[in-house]
């Protein structure tokens, strides 16, 4: 088994359709029917043709990802997906061969696939497989620090034996061809891994909610913490105005479990609303929503928001100067400029 990263567009715009079809998708828009193509040099001339002013190191780029994508991935290799849409990985099995279709829009290059986990928590993989993952490759293979056995064991409802030390991650074989040079990494996505498993780690349960707090605050809040315990259905209450008495009123509950939420919490969020004569409501979950929720969250587009793990982290970026001193203390951040790298 082999374990290979294939994205779903830049922006993740071909997500859905991957998941719902059963389809690992890749762009690469203007190459025709890949079906007959048996060795690189007719592949380089194709990508030439396709691609006139592409420098040769691009074209060499190309050729390397879509040889993979058509003959080097076989059925029974793990596909990982990093979704953009949320935080998390999704990961399936390759189920057959390389096909070229045109009853998917734009998008023509696909291999079968069956999707078993659609919302692995990127908090559940250990930090050179994340390094791994933030490539901006397309298509790429993971071979790194006996990376099939932590896959597989990621894919079996586990986490990533190297967190838990129960996994020697140097004994299993290296990387065959370490990343190069021209592989670029995405370093947003690397510092966000970071900021994540830093929370992950040191921000649990009511501490989660205490972060919450101080983001809503930031943003101009007057908010009321329920202290540490039963919290009947509400962790944060929030309003406008020097009291918090103007609208919109807001109701906050927040989830610290590393599980995707269902629907029964974001159902008793909406009654608890009610109770509290609330404008709004926020659903706080660091793992996450599983489908249900979502589907649901869209009906109440107008009345409650939904902030997975990324959400978070985005609105705490956003606010980061605006918090206290020893909440900046326990997670702390510095703005830099980097060079935007893409593919």
């Amino acid at each position: 088994m082999k374990v290979w990263i294939i994205r779903a567009g830049r922006f993740g715009e071909h997500e859905t359709l991957a998941l719902d079809k059963g389809l690992s998708v890749i762009g690469f828009y203007e190459m025709p029917d890949l079906s007959q193509v048996d060795n690189q040099q007719t592949l380089r001339e194709l990508c030439q043709s396709a691609y006139p002013n592409a420098s040769i190191a691009k074209i060499s780029n190309f050729v390397g990802q879509l040889f993979s994508f058509v003959k080097r991935i076989e059925v029974g290799d793990l596909i990982a997906l990093p979704r953009k849409s949320n935080s998390t990985i999704a990961l399936g099995r390759v189920t057959g061969a390389y096909q070229y279709r045109n009853d998917l829009g734009d998008v023509h290059h696909v291999r079968p696939v069956s999707w078993l986990r659609t919302d692995v928590p990127r908090t559940d993989f250990g930090q050179d497989l994340l390094y791994s993952l933030g490539a901006f490759m397309t298509v790429c293979r993971i071979e790194r620090n006996n990376a099939e056995a932590r896959f597989q064991h990621i894919l079996d409802g586990g986490i990533d034996p190297a967190l838990t030390n129960s996994l020697n991650i140097e004994s299993g074989e290296q990387e065959k061809e370490p990343l190069k040079e021209e592989m670029k990494m995405d370093v947003e996505q690397l510092a966000q891994d970071q900021i994540l498993t830093h929370i992950e780690l040191n921000f649990k349960g009511h501490n989660l909610a205490r972060l919450v707090e101080a983001v809503l605050k930031a943003e101009g809040y007057e908010t009321y913490l329920s202290p540490p315990g039963p919290d009947g259905g509400v962790d944060i209450l929030a309003g406008r105005g020097a009291l918090g008495f103007e609208h919109p009123r807001l109701c906050v509950q927040v989830k610290s479990s590393s599980a995707p939420c269902d629907v029964t919490i974001f159902r008793g969020l909406q009654g608890t609303m009610a109770t509290f004569k609330a404008d709004q409501g926020l659903l706080v979950s660091w793992g996450g929503f599983n489908t249900v929720v979502r589907k649901e969250a869209r009906l109440s587009f107008f009345s409650v928001r939904l902030w997975d793990a990324s959400d978070l982290v985005s609105a705490l970026l956003r606010n980061y100067d605006q918090l206290p001193e020893d909440l900046q203390a326990e997670l702390p951040l510095k703005r830099i400029w980097t060079l935007v790298l893409e593919e």
